[in-house]
């Protein structure tokens, strides 16, 4: 599974660029048609074509299926984010896999969308604002709780990649601010329990078991205490992408062992059990409904190429 914050670094060179050059600011233009820009030699990969199918690996849930247009289209779909009464999801979209992280940043188009569901169909794309109009900033990682969205940015006036929030009210998100943790912590995607009492997140900071751990911190006095590794859920390999259930009983993640599944750890009387793999084949980053649905990217690849991603759908039984 691609790893969009380590990416997002790539662009920060080019942001620093942009917001230093001291030509006049161009007019604003409306941006272009997203699915304008998707190649016209790119063909929308379906599950009959696909080499690596993702399949359940137990009865609690039904073999997933891709969600149809106008969420997943030829172009890429990742880092699904459904809201826990099923009808409002985010999700992060680039017209071209194959284009670098410098041209997504002034694309137009590649960032976070949100699509509502009404009548049992979904409507949109809505293109998620959280940058000053005429500024450059690539966001991402988009995680939402109640009104406040957490995501992670690069963008024009910060040197590095940042954890920003924002505010919704009145139909938009708004008063995007900086919300960095300790620089200790090393930070990656994250979740937070409902009652806003634990941060989970991926790290490769000092102390974990392998390439990438699964941690956890505790909200003190309104500080996020030092994270602890959640060993028992954590491996050699590289475990991330974090997502707990909203009664807090399970505990999801990508493994990546060549390529990334999905696992879920339960608790049992306060403790993480061992984690068993839920789907196979590039299948990454969960997001449930109170319903217990599954929403999550597959990516298609072919000769150890990435054609493209959607977002899937597994229905719990």
């Amino acid at each position: 599974m691609t790893n969009k914050i380590m990416n997002i670094y790539l662009s920060i060179v080019v942001l620093i660029l942009i917001s230093g050059c001291s030509a006049p600011e161009p007019e604003l233009t409306p941006p272009p048609d997203r699915e304008s820009l998707i190649p016209e030699s790119q063909v929308k990969i379906t599950r009959d074509m696909d080499v690596y199918p993702v399949t359940s690996e137990t009865n609690d849930y039904d073999d997933p299926v891709p969600l149809p247009y106008p969420v997943n289209t030829a172009g890429a779909e990742d880092s699904a984010f459904i809201m826990p009464d099923g009808k409002t999801l985010y999700v992060w979209f680039t017209p071209d896999v194959n284009n670098p992280i410098e041209l997504q940043v002034i694309d137009g188009v590649t960032g976070i969308y949100v699509y509502h569901q009404e009548n049992g169909s979904w409507i949109g794309p809505e293109r998620v604002i959280l940058q000053d109009l005429g500024k450059a900033s690539l966001d991402g990682c988009e995680f939402v709780l109640g009104d406040t969205m957490w995501f992670c940015s690069a963008r024009e006036g910060y040197t590095g990649l940042h954890w920003f929030t924002a505010d919704f009210a009145d139909g938009t998100w708004h008063n995007w601010q900086l919300a960095d943790f300790e620089s200790d912590y090393q930070v990656g995607e994250l979740h937070i329990s409902t009652d806003g009492s634990e941060l989970y997140f991926h790290s490769s900071r000092p102390g974990g078991v392998g390439d990438m751990d699964i941690w956890v911190s505790k909200l003190v006095n309104g500080e996020w205490g030092e994270p602890e590794n959640i060993t028992v859920v954590n491996s050699s390999h590289a475990d991330g992408w974090p997502f707990l259930s909203q009664d807090g009983t399970e505990l999801w993640f990508t493994r990546t062992i060549g390529a990334p599944e999905l696992y879920r750890s339960m608790k049992v009387n306060g403790e993480w059990t061992d984690p068993v793999k839920m789907f196979s084949n590039f299948s990454g980053e969960a997001s449930l409904d109170i319903n217990g649905n599954v929403y999550f990217t597959h990516h298609y690849f072919k000769d150890d190429q990435m054609l493209e991603a959607d977002i899937y759908l597994a229905r719990r039984k």
